[in-house]
């Protein structure tokens, strides 16, 4: 969850979302690098009245400017790459679960089981118990195993929609007619909110996703439960 006047990223509980945070600070850190030179010549150049006519025409500092921007270049970009193709990458995943976007409400479907599915609605102010979030709490949570790789298979039934979890470093969009994919892996146990991070309409803002990431037995014996009642 993040915190009033949090300025920064929520923390991360993925490997993915290290990841991002750690080339985040790498690009950061070199875009702070340049804008100090940057204003440094400009300072330099508005206070002294000194004129080097031996710069004027040097080849060796056009080539160094042309050349600098490439190695800076390359450097971002590789590790971004790298990063993308992690993101994309799935391998044995445990368990698949299918999100469904409607207005405005998510629908979850466990795939690898023979019957578990469910609607997950926001839980109106009115409703909300002591210690719960307003707008952010809903009836039935996504209940996943932690410490495993688990693919979501993520669509929508009637408008645009997107599935958004900070603090894992999710957010795949969920358009009609088609299924998009991203993987997920908790490394702690814990409850991380989302929400819909694309404008669906009057009510976008109330349809809020709560994932629990719990340890593999509680989840085994929950889902034997869904499939009871």
């Amino acid at each position: 969850m993040p915190y009033p006047m949090q300025l920064g990223f929520q923390d991360a509980t993925s490997p993915i979302m290290e990841e991002l945070m750690h080339f985040h600070d790498h690009t950061l850190m070199i875009v702070f690098l340049i804008s100090s030179l940057v204003l440094y010549v400009l300072i330099l150049m508005l206070t002294t009245k000194l004129t080097h006519t031996s710069t004027m025409d040097a080849q060796e500092v056009e080539t160094i400017w042309t050349i600098m921007p490439a190695v800076i270049l390359v450097m971002i970009a590789l590790p971004s790459l790298r990063i993308l193709y992690m993101m994309d990458e799935i391998l044995n995943p445990y368990l698949t679960v299918k999100a469904m976007g409607h207005q405005w409400y998510w629908s979850y479907e466990y795939t690898d089981y023979e019957d578990l599915t469910f609607d997950s609605y926001m839980i109106p102010t009115q409703d909300l118990l002591p210690g719960q979030f307003r707008l952010l709490e809903v009836d039935n949570r996504l209940v996943l195993p932690m410490e495993l790789p688990i693919r979501m298979l993520i669509s929508s039934e009637d408008v645009l929609h997107a599935w958004a979890v900070p603090s894992l470093g999710l957010k795949a969009d969920a358009v009609p007619g088609r299924l998009n994919q991203a993987t997920l892996t908790s490394t702690r146990p814990g409850v991380y909110y989302g929400q819909c991070s694309e404008i669906c309409g009057s009510n976008h803002s109330f349809m809020p996703i709560v994932l629990e990431m719990t340890t593999l037995k509680y989840f085994e014996n929950w889902s034997c439960a869904m499939q009871q009642m």
